[in-house]
């Protein structure tokens, strides 16, 4: 319970025509609690700013919206995420989440923190006294919720705005996570394309070879290896229609990702898309990632925020108070004080209590969570080179041999220097290779996008040395090499 000490302040008669310190201090509180204020740190308007920049896309309901792009017929990764970042829902409802949390921050600020509550009384008593003298007015605090003292509603201002900063780091990661999501799904429609080519191609071939086998039966040669390349080309034909199949579903969930009809039309690239180019060192990357990750900076936000949590509960010791004021007729004007002294000791101690176990929980958190990016990161640059090496190799060196094992192999199966079997694990060894290619191509890619989201910025930002970067939210596509934004601490009372 708390202890409510009362104090009052009587001004003593006057005439009502004068303006006294007691009217004075009436007119002061009245004009307070009917129109309130904001106690809270001045990065509450930059928040406000950065949530105003990255919804202009978000201003009106998805309906009504007329400047979602239109995809062109051949379209590029950065007309496929310039207009999932305008119309995806999942981003978009991770921004209104970062909304929410930025108007908490009025909310928690907002002071006084209690209603007006106004009482009238008139006496019914002898003697010659006017009506007026017989009534009493008061004003003052509602008297079930204490008037908060002020430096409580300010730090709670500030947990708010660290909360608000967190969510707006989610929804940088919500950002880079569609990004990843979208080129990963690009780069599996364009290889799952790569591997129809190569199968039409190879089927094209076999019914070459099954024409060579006809050929030489008709000249007199076994018809089992008629049967054999009759057998393959049958299976490389079911090969390619389950390819075929899996494009309209892959297709699908794209332009689910893009806010499209399922069907909508998607065509996929006429080949794998040139690799994107990564300027910066592995050891540069390692750095960024460690200041510039989305998750890793909103972690370092709610960190700050248990701080702010933890000396929000230790204010709980101040007392709050209850002032009042009232006026009886022209006789008296009077200005009272409730102190409300906490009495609930070990709940206020069992407050930070807790609130010291949730901030080295979460410093406990964000310790783990920077080893686990930065193990990550290593772990993607480690496949993104792998698939860089093993895409050149192949293409540089074991596609042209196998290709050209492939031909002498035929050639000398149609003179009659090779078997069937010969012919035919030749050619299954150059789809191998190509279709082992093709992949590697995808993976790097694939990696890139993946690296990406870990490093909280696009490779196109980043210089020779990769130079160091602030924590950051995005707030453009990256086609558009999105600006980055920062958070600076400082405070103000408004």
């Amino acid at each position: 319970m708390n202890a409510m000490v009362t104090y009052f302040i009587w001004f003593g008669r006057t005439d009502f025509g004068i303006w006294t310190p007691g009217r004075a201090l009436v007119g002061l509180g009245l004009a307070l609690c009917l129109t309130g204020c904001v106690l809270a740190p001045a990065e509450r308007k930059d928040e406000e700013k950065r949530l105003a920049l990255a919804g202009s896309g978000f201003e009106k309901p998805f309906e009504q919206r007329t400047t979602l792009p239109e995809l062109p017929n051949e379209p590029t990764w950065q007309d496929l995420l310039h207009r999932a970042f305008l119309a995806n829902g999942d981003l978009e409802a991770a921004y209104f989440e970062w909304a929410m949390a930025v108007s908490r921050i009025q909310q928690a600020g907002s002071y006084p923190n209690t209603p007006l509550a106004l009482n009238f009384s008139y006496m019914f008593s002898g003697g010659r006294m006017k009506s007026f003298n017989r009534t009493t007015v008061t004003a003052g605090p509602d008297p079930m919720v204490d008037l908060a003292f002020p430096p409580k509603i300010y730090q709670a201002a500030k947990v708010a705005l660290d909360e608000a900063r967190a969510t707006g780091q989610k929804f940088a990661a919500a950002k880079f996570d569609l990004q990843r999501k979208v080129l990963n799904a690009w780069f599996d429609y364009a290889l799952m394309a790569e591997r129809v080519r190569i199968a039409r191609g190879n089927l094209s071939l076999l019914r070459l070879i099954n024409e060579t086998a006809a050929g030489r039966v008709r000249a007199g040669a076994q018809q089992l290896d008629l049967l054999r390349a009759d057998v393959e080309q049958r299976r490389a034909e079911d090969e390619l229609r389950g390819m075929e199949a899996q494009l309209p579903q892959m297709q699908a969930m794209l332009n689910a990702m893009l806010a499209r009809a399922p069907q909508a039309p998607l065509n996929p690239p006429a080949q794998i898309p040139p690799p994107r180019p990564l300027p910066a060192d592995d050891a540069s990357l390692l750095t960024l990632a460690g200041e510039n990750d989305p998750e890793l900076a909103g972690l370092a936000h709610r960190v700050h925020g248990r701080e702010d949590a933890l000396e929000l509960a230790r204010l709980q010791y101040v007392p709050d108070f209850n002032p009042t004021f009232g006026i009886t007729g022209t006789i008296s004007q009077a200005v009272g004080l409730g102190l409300s002294i906490p009495t609930f000791l070990p709940k206020v101690q069992g407050m930070v209590k807790e609130a010291q176990a949730d901030l080295r929980a979460t410093q406990a958190m964000y310790r783990q969570t920077r080893l686990d990016r930065a193990a990550q990161v290593v772990a993607t640059l480690y496949a993104l080179r792998n698939s860089e090496r093993q895409a050149a190799l192949f293409e540089r060196q074991i596609i042209p041999a196998a290709t050209r094992i492939t031909d002498n192999t035929r050639q000398s199966y149609a003179r009659g220097q090779m078997t069937f079997i010969e012919l035919i694990e030749a050619q299954r060894t150059l789809l191998e290779v190509r279709l082992t290619a093709a992949e590697a191509r995808a993976a790097r890619e694939k990696s890139l996008a993946d690296l990406e989201a870990l490093l909280g910025t696009d490779v196109e930002t980043l210089g020779p040395a990769a130079d160091s970067r602030p924590a950051s939210a995005p707030t453009t596509a990256p086609s558009a090499k999105a600006a980055r934004q920062t958070t600076a601490p400082a405070g103000e009372t408004q």
